[in-house]
């Protein structure tokens, strides 16, 4: 049944309760094939760094195994660039399901607490996010764990509405006009961010970026990611800064003409 056909209006028509077998089912462990599996824990991961990805990485052999296609896919990725990244994505693709090789958290974060610069160096912002939300579920420490799991939230929604701005017609470096403004209510009763005056962004992202600054594994990544964020043109929070700024001028012209 449609959410148009439901008669309660609900945007999950039967409950939350059946959206548990959908997350689960993309929880699924990843198999290995006959003499595949990760490397150990002791692993020469500076070597890794210096020998590259081949330019056009074979496919594996059928029947491939679920992680074979994986590191085949991420290998694509990453093609002609250290074998590090490479490697860095299988990890998490196997600590994004439900079981993984029991070194696997401990590899991850070999990966982050010696390679930092390597990887910020060579990854994607997609492929940081992906990195520094895996520590919502496999941070050493609750701090880790809170903070990932904090960015988890922000950059997972962020991936929401930026997918739905799309849909607007308007490129993600123009912000919206001041004028024609609905006056709908926000869902839940939300009070309007005060434009002008508010500051939701800045408390959203300020501690996250403080706490970051304190984590000696995750915080790296974090900050470079932020750094990342502050310069894209093309986020919610700087067409707000946009937004704000010409609403200020607005407010001003007005004040200077009024005087």
């Amino acid at each position: 049944m449609s959410p148009a056909q439901d008669p309660l209006g609900l945007t999950y028509p039967d409950g939350w309760e059946p959206l548990l077998a959908v997350y689960e089912k993309r929880r699924a462990p990843l198999d290995f094939g006959p003499d595949e599996g990760l490397p150990p824990l002791d692993a020469d991961l500076a070597a890794l760094v210096k020998a590259l990805l081949p330019q056009d990485p074979p496919a594996p052999a059928a029947p491939a195994s679920n992680h074979a296609r994986k590191a085949h896919e991420i290998a694509l990725e990453f093609a002609g660039r250290p074998q590090i990244c490479a490697l860095h994505g299988v990890v998490i693709a196997h600590l994004r399901r439900r079981s993984a090789p029991p070194h696997t958290v401990a590899l991850f974060r070999r990966l982050w607490a010696e390679h930092a610069t390597d990887l910020i160096a060579q990854l994607s912002g997609r492929w940081l996010i992906s990195a520094v939300i895996t520590f919502a579920d496999h941070g050493a420490t609750e701090s880790e764990r809170v903070l990932g799991q904090s960015l988890k939230v922000l950059f997972s929604l962020m991936k929401l509405y930026e997918f739905e701005r799309r849909f607007s017609g308007f490129d993600p470096d123009s912000p919206f006009g001041l004028r024609g403004k609905s006056s709908a209510p926000l869902p839940l009763g939300i009070e309007p961010f005060a434009l002008k005056t508010g500051g939701l962004d800045i408390n959203l992202l300020v501690p996250l970026w403080q706490q970051a600054r304190v984590e000696p594994v995750l915080g790296p990544p974090v900050l470079a990611l932020f750094d990342r964020l502050n310069a894209d043109p093309g986020t919610l929070f700087r067409r707000l800064s946009r937004m704000r700024a010409r609403a200020l001028a607005r407010e001003a012209k007005r004040g200077a003409s009024n005087g």
